[in-house]
């Protein structure tokens, strides 16, 4: 299991997690199966958007012993009443239903207390200026929480929110699909198959914004939705009409700018499992781009996806990343420290690049990565550039020669070229 750090807060958290929407009416052996399976991976995040009380309170019996081995993401304004779930900004309701959380779970302190569900601006207006905002920092400032997050379907109402500065965790929808449509109100919109009968280009710039922010401010993105609940899964229900694997899916999310963790749904103890190996499966398995390309009425041309098919370049440059580094870049108008420490680390910077077009050659969404290896040469600058040296420039016209089957000079044979042979 790989790990990454959950932004600014000081959590660490295993790329694959558990939204324990299917724990619901599961007995408690089941729940118990399920958090072994996690340990026994290696996974530590759990997400407690259910406030089932008998769920919750299986759950607290599972973690009995092990509490400190997860990270729990446990939501606030959220009640159970006359059997059903509601949302609630009542200071009443939203206290009694997080101590009752706390007793169930048998725990004195959650690691991220997320403010449940704000989808409209009007809504988190009414959460920073009335009292939940300053509930939830009390409960941080006295270490009841360790991180405080906010759950949203919405870029504009989740930027406004990070933006804030108060929100070290952000619940969002990622997938490919979700990701083509502009914000709105109504979440369900989201699933309307209507608004995926025209031609859908790119993805929505508030969405690309909203990611590209969470990484600048340092604010983690744990992701709710990735498998569209389940629709992206099969392609008579799939949005785009064709179907994805788990893996390509998870692997979506976590290219995403500002992504931690993906909290992965599962009914049954081999879909959780399947979800937990992740990390084993070959790079064949996870890769999604082909597949994007594929899905009609939607595209993603000129679009770094981050998905790794330039690679590999003749000059040892991690393309991929270092368009990434680029975009968050442009899209703060300003070269930010952390960055300048990011891109200086790169053992290869883009200045290296021989353009060759190898990996425009390779790109499905036929991205100008030489463009953009240009581009980052100039935005961040020539003091990140060092000249190579002969013996890195031979290395480097060694591999291009590889990659295009020609031979340097001293080799048993060469390759004609223009009708003599290269030296």
């Amino acid at each position: 299991m790989e790990y990454r750090s959950l932004g600014r807060s000081a959590l660490r958290i295993s790329e694959i997690s558990l939204g324990c929407e299917g724990l619901l009416g599961k007995p408690e052996a089941f729940v118990q199966d399920a958090l072994d399976m996690m340990e026994k991976h290696g996974a530590n995040g759990i997400d407690l958007y259910s406030p089932n009380p008998e769920m919750r309170t299986a759950l607290g019996r599972a973690l009995r012993g092990r509490r400190d081995k997860f990270v729990l993401e446990a939501h606030l304004c959220t009640i159970w009443k006359d059997g059903q779930y509601k949302r609630t900004r009542l200071m009443d309701e939203v206290r009694a239903g997080f101590d009752d959380q706390l007793t169930r779970l048998g725990t004195d302190t959650l690691d991220i207390g997320m403010i449940h569900y704000v989808d409209s601006l009007d809504d988190w207006r009414g959460v920073a200026d009335g009292d939940v905002l300053p509930y939830a920092l009390q409960l941080k400032k006295s270490g009841t929480i360790r991180a405080l997050g906010l759950s949203s379907h919405n870029p504009k109402v989740a930027l406004a929110a990070i933006e804030s500065g108060a929100i070290d965790v952000l619940l969002f929808s990622i997938n490919p699909c979700y990701d083509l449509q502009p914000a709105n109100e109504d979440v369900e919109q989201l699933w309307n198959r209507e608004l995926y009968k025209g031609n859908l280009l790119n993805m929505d710039p508030d969405r690309q914004n909203l990611y590209e922010t969470c990484q600048r401010l340092g604010v983690g993105i744990t992701v709710m939705k990735a498998f569209g609940g389940g629709d992206l899964l099969h392609a008579e229900r799939s949005l785009a009409g064709v179907a994805l694997t788990p893996y390509q899916c998870i692997r979506y999310a976590l290219d995403r700018p500002g992504v931690a963790s993906v909290m992965t749904g599962a009914h049954t103890l081999a879909e959780l499992e399947e979800n937990l190996t992740y990390a084993l499966a070959s790079d064949e398995e996870k890769d999604y781009a082909k597949q994007l390309a594929s899905f009609p009425r939607m595209s993603w041309k000129g679009h770094c996806m981050y998905c790794g098919h330039c690679a590999p370049c003749p000059a040892g440059i991690n393309v991929a990343y270092v368009t990434k580094l680029l975009n968050l870049a442009l899209a703060q108008k300003s070269v930010p420290e952390t960055l300048r420490e990011h891109y200086a680390a790169l053992e290869h910077k883009a200045g290296e690049c021989l353009q060759c077009g190898s990996c425009e050659d390779r790109c499905p969404f036929e991205v100008s990565a030489m463009r953009a290896m240009e581009r980052a040469k100039e935005v961040f600058g020539a003091w990140c550039f060092a000249v190579p040296s002969k013996t890195r420039l031979k290395k480097l016209l060694s591999r291009l020669c590889e990659q295009s089957g020609w031979l340097l000079p001293g080799k048993s044979r060469t390759r004609a070229v223009g009708g003599e042979n290269w030296s």
